[in-house]
């Protein structure tokens, strides 16, 4: 019996910033691998990226998990070199994983005679990369980094783009780290 697939977090603001979190509790004995195999990130594209579909038979590169792993961790530096100091300042190897990643060709969009949206490419998981790759030279470069935050959850330490009116959103998810910290302080009042 094979394992259920992992539930995968979205919504974080940004595809790139979706990627980022597949690394879950970074940096905290709870660390967690979210994208163990090819599957994995398989599940996760479909998941969070846009639905692309595969065109010609050539098979896809079996070295993908560990590109999109490699590219995981220089969007994660390039981002926290942007929040908090300058872009130019993401090491060279990084940013040139990201530059070659994102010179790549993006899945190409379609319109079937029903009028729907399909994506299509020869390696449906390489055109994701791009994407994503390009999703986070824009960000780093844009005018949201100050609405990028790190997520005040015990040990969550998940990336979101704070996209609310105030600017005071202060975790990944208010149906994950949100609810325990306001029972955690709910706890915290009654034991006074």
């Amino acid at each position: 019996m094979n394992p259920p697939a992992p539930r995968f977090r979205s919504g974080a603001g940004r595809l790139c910033l979706d990627l980022v979190r597949t690394l879950r509790h970074r940096g905290t004995p709870a660390e967690t691998e979210e994208l163990t195999d090819e599957a994995a990130l398989t599940a996760w594209i479909a998941h969070c990226a846009p639905r692309t579909v595969a065109t010609g038979t050539q098979p896809a590169p079996a070295d993908h998990v560990a590109t999109a792993r490699q590219l995981r961790e220089a969007v994660h530096t390039l981002l926290t070199c942007a929040r908090t100091g300058t872009p130019a300042d993401c090491p060279p190897a990084a940013r040139t994983l990201l530059n070659d990643l994102a010179a790549a060709n993006p899945p190409a969009p379609q319109l079937d005679s029903r009028g729907h949206l399909h994506r299509t490419a020869p390696d449906p998981i390489a055109a994701t990369l791009t994407l994503i790759a390009r999703d986070a030279l824009d960000l780093a470069t844009s005018n949201l980094i100050p609405r990028l935050r790190i997520c005040e959850g015990h040990d969550c330490q998940a990336l979101f783009l704070d996209l609310s009116r105030p600017g005071t959103r202060r975790w990944c998810s208010m149906g994950t780290c949100g609810n325990r910290a306001k029972k955690q302080a709910l706890r915290d009042r009654a034991a006074r």
